[in-house]
């Protein structure tokens, strides 16, 4: 694995207010990660994104600032923007633990048969979902993971 690789963590999806502020759309486990993050885009330096704070603390959604962006109309143009760390960046982890980041490519099974494998997975606020490189999306709730034969076993 790469240590470089860029991690997509979040993508930046509305203005808030008409002081320069965004809504991004988190991807980590906790919104309040981004306290941390040496957030990456090519819209803007590093040092230069600043969290503010959860929306509230029932979403994935933060409150978050650019330096150079002052107004709402400013905001709004990094809309759709997508916001990466480095792989690097991110805690090591610990045994039997992973990152979603890490089962792209893996097979997904249900009932012993092959469905497809692994290309990304989404969030609509349900629980997590696998997308499959057949273009079908599974419930990635309850699902097992054998990290050792590249598996992930779905109800």
């Amino acid at each position: 694995m790469n240590t470089n690789e860029k991690i997509l963590v979040g993508k930046i999806v509305a203005p808030q207010g008409l002081r320069g502020e965004f809504r991004v759309q988190t991807f980590s486990q906790n919104p309040t990660d981004f306290k941390h993050f040496r957030v990456l885009s090519d819209k803007f330096l590093p040092e230069q994104f600043h969290f503010v704070r959860v929306l509230n603390q029932n979403t994935n959604l933060i409150i978050a600032k650019i330096d150079t962006v002052l107004d709402r109309n400013g905001a709004d143009t990094l809309r759709g923007t997508e916001l990466f760390v480095l792989r690097s960046d991110l805690p090591k982890l610990k045994q039997n633990e992973y990152y979603q980041y890490d089962l792209i490519g893996f097979s997904v099974t249900r009932n012993n048969e092959i469905i497809g494998k692994i290309t990304g997975f989404q969030n609509f606020g349900a629980g997590d979902i696998i997308e499959l490189d057949n273009d079908e999306m599974v419930s990635f709730v309850g699902a097992m993971v054998d990290i050792d034969n590249k598996n992930v076993v779905v109800k």
